[in-house]
């Protein structure tokens, strides 16, 4: 059997399949059930540093092709994290946990990146590209490479954890982006966060969703994101959580070759259950077992010229 074990930031991974932020990622004890049922990792749902509410049912809505929410980051805020989530996940730790932190400020995000250091993630993820709050909370920070530096370094000075950068597909360069962040100090990436997307109800003449448009994922955007992968590990040769319309075992072994370490899986779950993570594990053995491929190093970036 291959060996399906990786090493993100210094960070050991049972396998490559880790939870995406917004998914599942509530409580601790829904953390740890995604892990029984596959995962090698699990990723919080965004936190925030005071609560947030979120946009108005309905926010989520889903077809054979594709998926679309606009949940808007709801969140407890910061106070639920550390007296809750992170102290009832690490009490028997099943695998590592990242923990994904949105603000809507510089001053924010680096506030919270103190907070959440101190919860004890193995590595802390900022959001900066979730397309479903614009508006609300102004232009997402990796829309403009200058802004989303600018969180990486104010975030990098509180902590000394490995820091990622969650970032968005909706740009002309996301390399450049993802530059940026590097030189500021990030020490890989996240991507992609969601596409834009709406639909409309064609009986009721109106969006389906209240908010009427939110982020799209699931299989429809999975070129998308290795594009947007290969694109950044090229550029920076930083190691990512390869995240987009991953639905099985073959889609995260593409993910790999475009330059993924890890691979994020959140839609899934809607088309296959918590338990398709195992199912995904299964899947990428297989795989490896067919191709010969003895160890998931053999395959990471290698469709990268």
């Amino acid at each position: 059997m291959a060996d399906l074990s990786v090493e993100f930031c210094g960070v050991k991974f049972q396998n490559p399949t880790v939870l995406a932020s917004g998914i599942l990622g509530v409580t601790a004890s829904s953390l740890k059930n995604v892990v029984r049922n596959g995962a090698g990792g699990v990723t919080t749902k965004s936190i925030w540093l005071k609560e947030n509410i979120g946009h108005a049912n309905p926010t989520m809505f889903g077809t054979d092709s594709y998926f679309l929410n606009a949940v808007g980051l709801s969140d407890a805020g910061v106070k639920k994290a550390q007296e809750e989530t992170f102290p009832e996940y690490l009490k028997d730790k099943p695998a590592p946990i990242i923990g994904n932190i949105v603000e809507s400020t510089i001053d924010g995000f680096a506030e919270l990146t103190e907070a959440i250091d101190k919860c004890g993630p193995d590595i802390i993820e900022l959001n900066l590209g979730c397309p479903n709050v614009e508006g609300a909370h102004g232009k997402p920070f990796s829309c403009v490479a200058g802004d989303a530096a600018a969180v990486v370094k104010a975030c990098r000075a509180r902590t000394k954890r490995p820091l990622i950068v969650k970032l968005t597909p909706n740009v002309s360069d996301i390399a450049s982006v993802a530059v940026a962040c590097a030189e500021a100090g990030a020490d890989g990436f996240c991507a992609i966060n969601t596409l834009y997307g709406m639909g409309i109800d064609i009986n009721m003449r109106q969006p389906v969703l209240k908010n009427r448009s939110g982020g799209l994922s699931g299989p429809g955007i999975k070129p998308s994101a290795v594009k947007a992968v290969h694109d950044i590990y090229k550029a920076t040769k930083l190691p990512i959580i390869a995240t987009g319309g991953v639905m099985n075992g073959e889609d995260a072994i593409e993910m790999m070759m475009a330059g993924g370490v890890l691979v994020g899986i959140g839609t899934m779950v809607y088309y296959r259950g918590a338990e398709g993570f195992a199912e995904v594990v299964r899947e990428m053995e297989e795989w490896c077992d067919k191709e010969g491929v003895k160890d998931l190093k053999e395959i990471i970036g290698c469709a990268v010229k």
